[in-house]
């Protein structure tokens, strides 16, 4: 019994992470797809709310965690409501227009005084409405913090001329992912200003820092006033467009690969948390080669290039758990029980974020 007590300690076991896995393929979602488009196209555009339940269902199930996927609950009716919403406003500011500018802009302002808090209802509508292993994700937001996120903190950002875009977004990212629960454990954001900061500044470097070398080297060469320094000029001017094009062409993969990987990474669930790996280069592949063959098929292309970077996204992913994931659920199922059931409100709406 004394060489047990004076026996070294195991170390604790290293948690192995637990990566999402998509199995959906695109010729099934291609089925979808084309049926969703065909009847949205003969009801007018009613049908598109059912097609984006149907569409959400497809994906939310072909993701899988811990080889359980997630589901969809959400209700037509509701997105077909919010959708009515939004054309509402955005038929009577253009009918306002027409009347008067100073009747457009009160109009503008109360749709701006209305907005924030349909985006915080449609957020709760969303999570309230996802669920893995039959508990539901719900989101805790005050519609206090919805105003500051989705009103005040855009408005700073463009009379700062986008010096306070990044500080805006983190805003944004801290307040959903800060008050959004699976079950009642909550979620915690902890990425911190600067790092959003480095991630813009970043992006800004390599997407406006060679643009500008190759305009001002052009520049120097059309001043020097010799013909070969003129042809010269022509040159790099197109060479220029071309290098703005491509780099325009990099932008998004490039800012969703990093900022992804920053927001998830800085993303934890109680005990859990989560690892986020995307790699540029695959992005920007998946991204280049998805857009040439859409325009190659004529469109056909389309659900397989939508499934291809779902698959690589969510593969992407990974739980690293700080616990037994089943004694966590299990924990949670009784305490939302303990709660009894969340009424649902009567103003359901869902308007894409």
């Amino acid at each position: 019994m004394i060489n047990d007590l004076l026996s070294p300690v195991p170390p604790p076991e290293t948690p192995v992470p637990i990566p999402l896995v998509f199995t959906g393929s695109g010729s099934e979602y291609f089925r979808i797809w084309i049926v969703n488009l065909a009847l949205t196209f003969i009801t007018f555009g009613i049908y598109s709310a059912w097609a984006k339940v149907r569409r959400l269902q497809y994906f939310y199930r072909n993701t899988q965690l811990d080889g359980s996927g997630f589901d969809y609950h959400g209700k037509p009716i509701a997105i077909l409501k919010g959708r009515l919403i939004a054309f509402g406003l955005v038929a009577a500011y253009q009918f306002a227009l027409t009347v008067s500018p100073t009747a457009a802009l009160i109009l503008l302002a109360l749709i701006a005084a209305v907005m924030p808090w349909l985006l915080v209802r449609s957020l709760a509508f969303r999570l309230r409405n996802s669920s893995w292993r039959g508990l539901r994700f719900r989101f805790n937001g005050a519609t206090g913090g919805g105003y500051r996120v989705f009103l005040l903190w855009p408005i700073a950002s463009v009379l700062s001329v986008g010096l306070l875009a990044p500080r805006a977004y983190h805003a944004l990212k801290a307040y959903q992912h800060g008050n959004t629960a699976f079950g009642t454990a909550p979620f915690a954001f902890s990425a911190s200003v600067r790092d959003f900061y480095r991630l813009w500044l970043r992006a800004a470097g390599l997407f406006l820092g060679v643009p500008i070398a190759l305009f001002l080297a052009a520049r120097l060469l059309i001043g020097s006033g010799s013909a070969i320094a003129g042809l010269g000029g022509i040159v790099l001017g197109i060479l220029g467009g071309l290098a703005v094009y491509l780099l325009l062409l990099m932008a998004m993969p490039y800012f969703l690969t990093r900022s992804q990987n920053l927001i998830w990474n800085h993303t934890t669930l109680g005990a859990h948390r989560f690892e986020c790996s995307l790699r540029f280069k695959k992005v920007l592949w998946i991204v280049v080669s998805n857009f040439f063959l859409t325009v190659l098929t004529i469109g056909l292309f389309r659900p397989f290039a939508v499934v291809r970077m779902a698959r690589y996204r969510a593969e992407s992913m990974a739980l690293v758990p700080g616990e037994s994931l089943d004694h966590f659920v299990g924990m949670q199922s009784r305490e939302v029980e303990a709660m009894g059931e969340e009424v649902t409100e009567f103003f359901d709406i869902d308007i894409a974020l």
